[in-house]
């Protein structure tokens, strides 16, 4: 198994998500992340579905998806190929002793402090989920009240017209 990116572009219409999240579900995939935005053109939409898969399983999710009247193209984001970003929000407990030490470690991430008070800190940062997952990491032996992210969203590097990962 292995974690598969896919990029379908619907039309922007009621109940598209619910009739692409029920069509994995019914067929046994589980969505790992799931993210959803317009395009340039307000009649699409973007839906970003994360997921584990194989061949055979990708395959057949493709096919049935693409049968869906209101999906308009899908494409497999491919890893060497495409960028991927999430954003992260997450609540971290500090006092005036260990302030500095979260300070530094965000800072280290590229991330920002975009709360400040004396019981806490929220803290900012966008970029792979693996730099994600990494200052989750580090900053794990710090009191972290709530972690809140978005979710995988990816883009192609190549031109959606000569994408060869179209399948």
């Amino acid at each position: 198994m292995a974690r598969e990116v896919l990029s379908i572009f619907v039309e922007n219409q009621s109940n598209v998500l619910t009739r692409i999240a029920s069509l994995f579900g019914r067929r046994g995939f589980n969505i790992d992340s799931l993210t959803v935005s317009t395009t340039n053109d307000p009649k699409t939409s973007r839906i970003t579905v994360v997921f584990d898969g194989n061949d055979t399983s990708l395959s057949q999710i493709m096919t049935q998806t693409r049968k869906l009247e209101p999906v308009k193209d899908l494409y497999l984001l491919n890893k060497e190929t495409s960028l991927f970003r999430e954003l992260l929000l997450l609540k971290v407990s500090c006092d005036k002793t260990n302030r500095s030490g979260i300070i530094e470690i965000v800072n280290i991430y590229r991330g920002k402090i975009i709360s400040l008070s004396k019981q806490n800190m929220i803290i900012e940062l966008t970029g792979a989920p693996e730099k994600i997952d990494g200052l989750l990491e580090m900053l794990s032996c710090y009191h972290i009240e709530e972690i809140c992210r978005t979710g995988i969203t990816g883009i192609s590097r190549k031109s959606v017209d000569t994408d060869d990962d179209n399948e």
